[in-house]
């Protein structure tokens, strides 16, 4: 897998669960490289998204820059100086991966996601969103977040048919696993003791080193276990084409 935009591994630390290598990295900042570099020693890093070219992977996974589309920022789509899918779509073009695993904010939905999803079929991918919050893998906080799943032509099961419903079936099945279903958890969230917005950081964590890059690198992050369905289900359609 070649990992774009990686901040401290999140995506990556689920594709490892699901028995897929990471071998290489694409993140600039700094304090995000050191997280990388201690638990991923020998998987280079590169810095700049624009100085990666064709690169022969099975996978390609990336939380691309969110800023153009969440509800927190100018909403400016694809006239934001940070729309950085662009360059992750170049990439793909060039690379020709298998699969394509993408991540971003919720509200996507509504900004950008059409034209993202427009761009993978004009190259043949066949693409799949799924909007799944944490809380249905039994985090204590909603934190919504939508993976366009892509699969290219030559990607197929057993029997010749496409692997649409494979994921499908088996984000479904691999999730209720972790959680008891998505009914449970979503339930569980509003009727019990968990936080409706994004946990607040509590004064208690003052003075710990590091402190402001650790709490904007967790803000930025990908719940691992949100993303460990969607990893173990291409892991296991790959398993079962080879």
């Amino acid at each position: 897998m070649l990992s774009l935009f990686s901040g401290i591994g999140g995506l990556d630390l689920a594709a490892e669960w699901a028995g897929i290598e990471t071998v290489m990295f694409c993140e600039r900042d700094a304090a995000c490289q050191s997280v990388l570099k201690k638990h991923w020693p020998n998987v280079p890093i590169v810095e700049d998204v624009k100085d990666v070219h064709g690169f022969p992977v099975d996978l390609i996974c990336g939380g691309y820059p969110c800023q153009p589309f969440s509800q927190a920022g100018r909403k400016g789509g694809h006239n934001d100086e940070r729309h950085l899918w662009p360059e992750m779509y170049r990439i793909i073009r060039e690379s020709n991966p298998s699969w394509v695993v993408a991540e971003n904010v919720a509200n996507h939905v509504t900004i950008g996601l059409d034209a993202v999803i427009d761009d993978m079929e004009r190259i043949g991918y066949a693409c799949e969103a799924y909007l799944l919050p944490a809380c249905a893998v039994a985090a204590p906080h909603k934190r919504e977040r939508i993976f366009i799943i892509a699969h290219s032509p030559g990607v197929a099961r057993n029997d010749g048919s496409a692997p649409e419903r494979g994921i499908c079936e088996a984000i479904s099945e691999g999730t209720q696993q972790q959680t008891g279903g998505f009914r449970g958890a979503i339930g569980k969230f509003l009727g019990g003791a968990t936080w409706i917005p994004e946990p607040r950081v509590a004064r208690v964590v003052d003075g710990v080193s590091g402190r402001v890059d650790r709490v904007r690198q967790l803000g930025n992050a990908v719940v691992p276990q949100q993303a460990f369905p969607i990893f173990r289900a291409i892991k296991e359609i790959s398993d079962r084409v080879l």
